[in-house]
C-alpha cells in the first residue's frame, strides 16, 4: 500500500523557518496532487497547501506569502518551506496525497502520521 512520512518539525521562534518533507512511498501508478493540512488542538484540520501534477498550487490565506510548496524531482517528494512562522501556526503538520495505487482503481486519500510544528513567542 501507499505510504506518506513527513519530517522536518521542530521547534522555532517566531520569524524563524522551518522544512518540512514528505515521501510517498509503495505502489504508486501516479499522484494527482500532494498537499499540507494541518490541526492545532481543539480546531478543524485545514488545508495549508497543495499542490497538482501539473504543478499549480494553492494556499491557505493565513501563509501566502510565508509558504512555498514544492515538489522534489522524483515527483513523490513534496515540501513546504515556511518562513516568517508564528505562533499561529502552532500544529500538527499532516501530508496528503491523492494517489493512484497500482493495485487499486482509483485515486485515493493518503495521509501521513503528522509532524509537530511548534512556534514560539
Amino acid at each position: 500500500q501507499v505510504q506518506l512520512v513527513e519530517s522536518g518539525g521542530g521547534l522555532v521562534q517566531a520569524g524563524g523557518s522551518l522544512r518540512l518533507s514528505c515521501a510517498a512511498s509503495g505502489s504508486i501508478f501516479s499522484i494527482n496532487a500532494m498537499g499540507w493540512y494541518r490541526q492545532a488542538p481543539g480546531k478543524q484540520r485545514e488545508l495549508v497547501a497543495r499542490i497538482t501534477s501539473v504543478g499549480s498550487t494553492n494556499y491557505a490565506d493565513s501563509v501566502k506569502g510565508r509558504f512555498t510548496i514544492s515538489r522534489g524531482n522524483a515527483k513523490n517528494t513534496v515540501y513546504l518551506q515556511m518562513n516568517s512562522l508564528k505562533p499561529e501556526d502552532t500544529a500538527v503538520y499532516y501530508c496528503n496525497g491523492n494517489i493512484k495505487g497500482s493495485d487499486f482503481p482509483k485515486a485515493y486519500d493518503y495521509w501521513g502520521q503528522g509532524t509537530q510544528v511548534t512556534v514560539s513567542s
